[in-house]
């Protein structure tokens, strides 16, 4: 009997062992539907049935090998058995281990019943071991893109439902203070809350920024007639009054009006110079040079320190990178250690059609380079 033959006689058998397999794997908590994972197994059974008898020649054989089998408009039962399984609270070690535990019951009791191998067997063998590892792979692209997405909207949740207990705080420290009858030690405790409670509120709002771009979003801008110029001189003052024991000079000069989400280039900036403070000598300077020709605006924010290491500067805005150069580490920025900042900066920027750049020597530096494009693309979408 061919394996394609014997799984359908046998389905029950084999569904009967895997059923008892998964039911070992299911978490506490979990309210597992068995009755519809058994559906998903005899679908895979099913379309691997099916396979075992379907003509496949040497490149279907190596794109199937890979887990490049082709597109179907429907998902398959192994992207709905993943899509259960992340709903369900299972891990990835557990998705590969029902999978690994289908295979080996197919096997065990096809070769119980075959007895004697036939030269055809071993090429069962492989059809099947290769239509298993498509349908493994199926399923865990599944359960990984259910699985990021949760986790997003987690996050996006917690950020957004944080905000108010935290409103409630910051505004009964500032109506606290706007009184002038606090007297020490209550006075600085509470400048302290009120400082702490806005950087807070700082990283809620990078966290959003984070999950909204994550969940393909973006990030949202509006754009508005501004001088660049004039804004990185207000960020620049309002970071040095911060830190009156840092030197920040700034640079503008050329045409630095155009069309730009204010707020939101601030934010870059602020992340920007504020990553500068933070891995910088604390004995250097930071500048910020602004500069416009006909196209753009470039700012190019540059501190001297310890260099960011080569194989670092690839990912450097990769969510939740952190780099391993020292330097002064009382910074706080916009995102905290969230480590966010670099990621949205560059999403922002993006979002304006613009880019960012960044170089790193031991001998001169570090600058991070932004490009601005003075006006937004017409938009030609339809409304």
């Amino acid at each position: 009997m061919r394996l394609s033959d014997f799984i359908v006689a046998s389905r029950e058998p084999i569904l009967a062992e895997w059923e008892a397999f998964a039911r070992t794997l299911a978490p506490p908590s979990s309210s597992m539907d068995i009755t519809a994972l058994r559906d998903h197994a005899n679908e895979m059974l099913t379309v691997i049935a099916a396979d075992l008898t379907t003509p496949q020649d040497k490149h279907e054989q190596a794109e199937k090998s890979k887990g490049n089998a082709p597109a179907v408009d429907e998902k398959t039962a192994a992207e709905k058995h993943g899509a259960d399984r992340a709903e369900s609270g299972f891990t990835t070690d557990q998705m590969v281990s029902e999978y690994r535990a289908l295979r080996a019951s197919v096997i065990r009791l096809w070769r119980k019943a075959r007895g004697e191998i036939a030269p055809t067997d071993l090429e069962d063998l492989t059809r099947f071991n290769e239509a298993i590892d498509q349908a493994l792979a199926e399923g865990i692209a599944r359960f990984t893109q259910d699985l990021d997405q949760s986790k997003e909207m987690f996050l996006a949740i917690l950020g957004h439902d944080l905000r108010t207990p935290l409103a409630a705080v910051m505004m009964s420290a500032e109506f606290m203070l706007e009184t002038q009858e606090l007297r020490e030690p209550h006075l600085t405790l509470t400048q302290r809350i009120s400082r702490s409670s806005k950087r807070m509120n700082q990283m809620i709002g990078a966290l959003l920024d984070f999950t909204r771009s994550r969940l393909g979003g973006g990030i949202p801008i509006v754009r508005a007639e501004m001088n660049m110029g004039k804004v990185a001189h207000d960020v620049v003052d309002e970071i040095a009054a911060a830190h009156p024991d840092r030197a920040i000079k700034v640079d503008a000069r050329g045409e630095l009006k155009g069309e730009w989400d204010c707020p939101r280039v601030s934010q870059v900036l602020t992340n920007l110079i504020g990553n500068a403070l933070e891995h910088g000598s604390s004995g250097a300077h930071v500048t910020v040079d602004v500069h416009g020709d006909d196209k753009e605006v470039t700012i190019a924010i540059h501190n001297q320190g310890a260099a960011i290491p080569t194989d670092q500067l690839k990912g450097i805005f990769n969510p939740m990178k952190r780099t391993a150069t020292t330097g002064n580490t009382g910074f706080d920025g916009s995102s905290g250690n969230l480590g966010l900042g670099l990621y949205i900066a560059e999403r922002i920027v993006h979002a304006h059609k613009g880019r960012i750049e960044v170089e790193s020597a031991e001998e001169r530096g570090t600058t991070f380079t932004v490009h601005l494009p003075r006006r937004g693309e017409p938009d030609t979408g339809s409304r």
